[in-house]
């Protein structure tokens, strides 16, 4: 079943599209969204929108990771080609999928969105329509007080 809001955020890490290893912080707010897989036409529009508008969520301290099972090769070939600036990590076991409760689809994650601050969830999203998306998010953060609505 997957976190609701109020429910504490796992502690999880992951290698990135460089692999790197990462190990978020989830103490801050933090954005979190998981896709089914890299270069499909309606997952690269949210990445480059997440992209987009990456620098107000950067200014407001808010790092955005994108998490599909594709591998770290992937995920690096699919970063240079869209020059995203944020870390994909690589779930290719679904150990991040199952640590916050997503569900795998022949071997994809399901669409879903978590806002995590202060150690907690406190946004949720399933079912994500991937347009328009990453300005849903951020709307939402300002709305919560995380982001300066005029950024």
């Amino acid at each position: 079943m997957v976190l609701d809001t109020g429910s504490d955020a796992p502690a999880i890490n992951a290698r990135n599209q460089w692999g790197e290893r990462v190990e978020p912080d989830f103490g801050g707010a933090t954005v979190l969204y998981c896709y089914p897989r890299d270069d499909a036409a309606g997952w690269t529009t949210q990445a480059r929108q997440f992209d987009d508008h990456y620098d107000t969520y950067r200014d407001a301290g808010i790092p955005v990771y994108g998490v599909s099972t594709d591998d770290v090769d992937g995920h690096r070939a699919f970063a240079e080609d869209h020059d995203l600036a944020f870390d994909l990590l690589a779930d290719p076991d679904g150990e991040i999928a199952d640590a916050f409760g997503v569900a795998l689809d022949d071997g994809r994650v399901a669409r879903t969105t978590f806002v995590i601050a202060a150690g907690r969830v406190v946004g949720l999203y399933e079912g994500v329509r991937p347009d328009g998306h990453a300005l849903d998010v951020l709307r939402d953060l300002a709305e919560l007080g995380l982001v300066d609505p005029a950024e």
